[in-house]
């Protein structure tokens, strides 16, 4: 009997521990991962999102002058696919953990190395990779549940965001990719299939270069005389160099060359607004 007894309890646990296993419930903060492409990489963001549920967050429910692990559950984790600049510190491609000190008027940022950490268990200012200070911004209405995003990408700069309550902060992170990437346009220019109009449109949009990217639009343009969305490009670049013959010629030819598609339809209106530009100016 005692024997039976115990193979009954036994198989009642096994049972409700393989309940408990397939028992799926929604969570309170849901994890969240962002892989955003940034120059020519990735910045990856993996975090928890708790909401404010009727509560009060920043200096009640979340300390001022306190570590917060920027989230909820594990620390979240941000990983650079390249070498990075944030607020003058050099920081390396890898993951880190990113961990917080809010205040009223002036947050610290900490990148960490203990991306193992459950929450702030396990932090140490001993694994601190870098540390810096930004002046948190007030919105005009609540964000319910805390949100980053990535945002105001250019070919070499980009803003990670935090949003929580009314509460913004952004971490500005730059790249110093210029005469890496000036090297490798420079090298594919010598290769069988030259990209030049990637180049081209690269100088341009970085500014970086405008003769440059001058250059290569006409090359591309030698290349493929018929291309609309080329001769698009080579207007922009002409008025922002101030050659007002060119642009119009240019703007005129790109319409000449397109076949009405929708596609070509932003090409062609922004073409005009070249043109017309110059018809309200004496």
């Amino acid at each position: 009997m005692k024997r039976l007894s115990f193979a009954l309890l036994f198989m009642l646990s096994a049972s409700a521990a393989s309940f408990a296993q397939d028992l799926k419930l929604p969570a309170l903060s849901p994890t969240s991962k962002i892989t955003q492409e940034f120059s020519t990489s990735s910045i990856e963001i993996s975090y928890s999102r708790p909401s404010m549920r009727g509560r009060k967050i920043f200096g009640e429910l979340v300390a001022f002058g306190n570590v917060w692990r920027t989230g909820a559950n594990s620390a979240t984790k941000v990983k650079f696919g390249e070498d990075v600049v944030i607020e003058g510190n050099n920081i390396k491609a890898g993951e880190y953990a990113l961990y917080t000190i809010p205040g009223e008027k002036e947050w610290e940022i900490i990148l960490n190395k203990g991306v193992g950490n459950w929450g702030n268990a396990g932090y140490a200012t001993t694994d601190d990779v870098a540390r810096f200070k930004v002046a948190p911004r007030m919105m005009d209405k609540n964000v319910n549940t805390f949100t980053m995003q990535i945002g105001n990408i250019t070919y070499n700069t980009c803003n990670i965001e935090m949003m929580w309550e009314k509460t913004k902060v952004i971490i500005p992170v730059k790249v110093n990719n210029e005469e890496r990437l000036s090297a490798a346009i420079d090298k594919a220019i010598n290769n069988p299939t030259v990209p030049y109009f990637q180049a081209a449109n690269y100088y341009y949009e970085s500014g970086q270069d405008l003769n440059k990217a001058n250059q290569y639009v006409d090359k591309a343009l030698e290349q493929n005389p018929k291309a609309f969305y080329m001769w698009a490009l080579k207007a922009r670049i002409a008025q922002k160099m101030g050659k007002k013959e060119d642009a119009i010629a240019a703007a005129n030819k790109s319409m000449e060359t397109a076949k009405g598609s929708a596609f070509e339809a932003e090409y062609m209106r922004n073409n005009q607004k070249i043109i017309d530009s110059y018809k309200t100016k004496k």
